[in-house]
């Protein structure tokens, strides 16, 4: 061995005595110690979690079988039945999540941030949310353009100091990332307290959009995503309000389908068409349920209902905090014309939201799994990062939500994983943005539950959900290959192969 080989294997050893030494438990990192995607030892790249974490976002293989294929547990994927090309997964990079970002070292920061977006060392999250102003995690609430008049339109210290810093160092690690925003609320001088008497509504909380302020609100996003791109954020998609429906955040408004078909008609449309910009419209971004509104339900529908407005949008965005996610699967038949994306979903104090024993099972089901089977195009989650005292948090807003991963304030280092990085994780690593959803058929069993695609490359992926107790020796096979691997119990298990 010469004595550079030499000095690398000793560096190693000491990198990972190092690491070892300062993992404090198998969810804890300092920073994360987990093995980087592999080199292939095999035909298949397989990662695996456990809802126990005895296999913890674990990279493992397998090879191709040598033998026909006689097992009576084979799942068969069809290449030939093709449905939505997927677009990403993430979560949000709130200006919470931004503030914890940017306390953490730069190196630690730089380790969890390539570990979670890298698209060759990490996990390859592809889709990211943002707040056009405040949300209702931010650090203060304000607006882009507080003084009246769109002219006093600027970025605040919020995206300045903390959430477009961390995009850049994200963008760098992965170029590819897709960033959709959504405002929690506009200026207060362009709200007013309803659409009869057009009275001023000087809160941050409900109130309606004025329609004199329509032109002056689509040039607002206009200057947004300009001043993004002028900061070198590109700006994939936006949606022209976040939970229209919900009056009561502390950063809120309340805008029925008919409002926001004559704001994309009026304001928002025309001005980023005149603009020359491509950023596509997402319409809605609420709950399944429509907050049990009778006059609201199928919002995006009837949304569409106008031509003109139609050809300005993309699709519809989804929360699920109310209703059922077969809601996906209605609007997609009633206009399969029109793309489906989820955008935010929470966990917290309500639903044992660190309980990853819990949570694993019941997120892969709903969230991930289930949104995609019915049709969504991409699967976003509420915060990337809050603190171990679920903040920074303001009054009025979530005090009971926690992150993806939760970072301790005490050092800004130690980081607890929950059931959200683990369901992006897992979706991420092996599904590429403009893979396409193929068909599947055979083995089902209670407690498993699966969905499979074709990459651009070429690669395939399937995504796996076995939520039983027992082990199940699931054979994939795609026609020219085949191979099989003991899934374990209340497990996730990801599979990409050429």
């Amino acid at each position: 061995m010469n004595i550079t080989l030499f000095q690398h294997h000793i560096s190693k050893l000491l990198l990972i005595g190092f690491l070892f030494a300062t993992c404090s438990s198998n969810n804890e990192t300092a920073p994360e110690p987990e093995p980087e995607p592999p080199v292939t030892a095999g035909d298949v790249d397989i990662l695996v979690t456990t809802a126990d974490r005895s296999h913890d976002l674990a990279w493992q293989s397998a090879n191709f079988g040598t033998s026909s294929n006689m097992s009576p547990t084979t799942i068969r994927l069809n290449r030939n039945e093709r449905y939505q090309t997927m677009d990403g997964f993430g979560a949000a990079v709130t200006g919470s999540a931004s503030y914890n970002l940017m306390q953490m070292a730069a190196s630690d920061r730089a380790e969890f941030l390539k570990k979670t977006f890298s698209e060759t060392e990490g996990y390859g999250h592809s889709y990211i949310r943002i707040a056009i102003g405040c949300s209702d995690f931010s650090l203060s609430e304000y607006s882009l353009c507080d003084k009246p008049g769109i002219e006093n339109f600027a970025l605040q210290s919020e995206e300045l100091e903390y959430v477009i810093p961390v995009l850049k160092e994200i963008l760098a690690i992965n170029p590819n990332i897709k960033i959709i925003g959504s405002p929690w609320t506009p200026p207060q001088w362009m709200k007013v307290n309803n659409l009869t008497d057009l009275q001023p509504h000087n809160s941050w909380t409900s109130g309606h959009l004025n329609p004199v302020h329509y032109q002056d609100y689509g040039a607002y996003f206009v200057k947004w995503i300009q001043a993004m791109e002028a900061q070198g954020v590109p700006i994939h998609a936006i949606t022209p309000q976040n939970e229209p429906l919900n009056r009561g955040n502390s950063a809120s408004l309340f805008m029925g389908w008919q409002e926001q078909q004559a704001f994309i008609k009026e304001g928002l449309g025309p001005a980023l068409r005149s603009a020359g910009q491509n950023t596509k419209i997402y319409v809605f971004d609420h709950n399944y349920n429509y907050d049990n509104m009778p006059d609201q339900e199928d919002y995006p529908i009837k949304v569409y209902q106008d031509p003109e407005v139609a050809a300005y949008v993309a699709g519809a965005a989804y929360h699920n905090y109310g209703g059922n996610r077969a809601e996906l699967l209605d609007i997609q038949r009633q206009r399969p014309d029109k793309e489906l994306i989820f955008t935010e979903t929470s966990i917290g104090t309500w639903n044992d939201g660190q309980n990853l024993q819990v949570r694993l099972m019941e997120d892969m089901e709903e969230v991930a799994l289930g949104t995609v089977n019915n049709g969504s195009r991409a699967v976003i989650v509420w915060n990337l990062m809050l603190d171990n005292d679920r903040g920074p948090n303001r009054e009025g807003g979530c005090q009971t939500c926690y992150g993806a991963v939760d970072i301790n304030k005490s050092n800004y280092k130690t980081i607890q994983r929950n059931s959200h990085y683990y369901i992006i994780s897992h979706l991420a690593a092996v599904v590429k943005p403009g893979a396409t959803r193929i068909g599947t058929s055979g083995f089902t069993s209670a407690g498993l539950m699966y969905t499979a695609f074709e990459n651009p490359d070429g690669s395939l992926a399937t995504v796996l959900l076995n939520n039983s107790t027992e082990s199940k020796r699931i054979t994939l096979d795609d026609g020219a290959n085949h191979f099989n691997y003991e899934v374990p119990p209340k497990a996730v298990v990801s599979y990409r192969w050429k």
